[in-house]
């Protein structure tokens, strides 16, 4: 049981929901009243007492509303480089009139979806975040990519943050991409102001038959954001699924990223870099389900932490008894660049079928001195080594972004944070 009063808490924000999609409300609401906001005592939170994080800032949350937003603001926030479509929010809240108009895909506001089913994929019952956001989410944006549409250009979910302590903002984002379908997502929040607020995001993913997404998030709000986001994914037959999540700010921030591999030859790749500095705290909780034969999934995240920061993860295999075949990878490497600095891993394997290839693990450590050693008996001052080093333990994961303009703009804020520019 949490030690905030579960309904007093977000009592504001649950009062001032939307009169739509009223059963499916009503059910996320009932599933958030009966569970609660985490406390430590919960197995999904031992590390990551959000539940006292919330209480800190405030004792009753109520709703964000939109701000205006400049098309000149937006200039200024697409990074240097970027070719694609551009898809605008405030504080969760979609702006068509500073967006692109996609030539072939559907964009909606979530409203107007009447028969909608949320949360068919990020169920209410799972996560108490996931159910008080299904509760009382303003609205959202619904994104359909038809079947046998290659989308060739990036679409850049581009948000921008600013709220009053006390507030909530609450993105909610529905994806479908149909049969034989490829599209790329790129999810980027812009911090106005420091001021004490709460996200609390959903994505749900619908994908067809032989699809291939993909979806990179950076997420880098402003060091007295608590956030929680989920993202869930539902990968059909001979369909693939690639994230890369890179957190670098935030005072407390929770990543839940679910993948379910409902398809056989379907694949799930899930990579990820946390730089941590000062207090922040950033807990990854990832989540694989092999339901069917012939599946496979690769994760790899990796973790550079300084100061007081700590970072969190866990990340789950499941491997029912009908999947056989599956070949399941998962990896957590870690490097502390100080005494106070602290992570918890605890990579999971849980199998229930006999023929297939599993394996895991996770290390905690420094910076290779002799590596460091043998850099500067080639001239390169210590500083500079030293982030040369971080740079290619951190590269392994960037590489993955295969869109070229974000891979350099995240390898520049990589390299800003490690100091190796030169």
């Amino acid at each position: 049981m949490s030690t905030l009063t579960k309904q007093d808490t977000f009592s504001g924000l649950l009062e001032s929901a939307p009169k739509n999609f009223e059963s499916i409300r009503t059910l996320a609401k009932g599933s958030y009243l009966s569970q609660g906001i985490p406390a430590v005592k919960a197995e999904e939170y031992k590390f990551t007492n959000i539940s006292k994080k919330l209480e800190q800032k405030i004792t009753d949350f109520s709703p964000a509303m939109p701000l205006a937003v400049t098309a000149e603001q937006v200039k200024a926030a697409i990074y240097e480089g970027f070719e694609g479509d551009l898809l605008v929010f405030s504080n969760g809240q979609f702006l068509p009139e500073l967006s692109s108009n996609i030539e072939g895909i559907e964009i909606s506001l979530i409203s107007e979806k009447t028969d909608l089913v949320l949360g068919s994929i990020a169920k209410p019952e799972k996560d108490a975040f996931a159910a008080l956001n299904q509760a009382s989410f303003q609205d959202g944006i619904f994104i359909s990519v038809p079947k046998k549409t290659q989308v060739e250009k990036p679409i850049l979910l581009l948000s921008f943050d600013q709220a009053n302590t006390g507030q909530v903002i609450q993105p909610r984002v529905w994806i479908e991409v149909g049969d034989f379908a490829e599209v790329t997502f790129i999810d980027q929040s812009v911090s106005l102001g420091d001021s004490s607020y709460f996200v609390n995001e959903v994505v749900e993913v619908k994908g067809g038959i032989n699809t291939h997404i993909h979806y990179y998030r950076l997420q880098n709000e402003g060091k007295n954001v608590t956030e929680v986001s989920t993202i869930e994914a539902d990968i059909q037959k001979d369909s693939t699924f690639n994230s890369v999540n890179i957190s670098l700010s935030g005072d407390m921030v929770r990543n839940n990223l679910n993948l379910n591999l409902i398809g056989s030859n379907s694949e799930g790749n899930m990579y990820g870099i946390y730089l941590l500095n000062g207090k922040t705290h950033v807990d990854n909780h990832t989540n694989v389900d092999h339901t069917i034969p012939h599946a496979e999934s690769n994760e790899l995240y990796k973790g550079i932490l300084a100061d007081h920061s700590r970072g969190v993860f866990n990340g789950k295999i499941f491997v029912r008894q009908d999947a056989q075949k599956t070949n399941a990878f998962q990896q957590n490497n870690n490097i502390l660049l100080s005494e106070d600095a602290t992570v918890n891993t605890k990579p999971q394997l849980e199998i229930w079928a006999d023929d297939v290839k599993c394996s895991h693990g996770c290390t905690v450590g420094q910076l290779d001195e002799e590596a460091l050693f043998y850099l500067q008996t080639r001239g390169i001052d210590k500083l500079q080594a030293k982030g040369l080093l971080l740079h290619a333990f951190a590269g392994e994961v960037l590489e993955k972004i295969a869109v070229e303009s974000f891979r350099e703009y995240c390898d520049s804020l990589v390299q800003e944070r490690l100091g190796s520019k030169f």
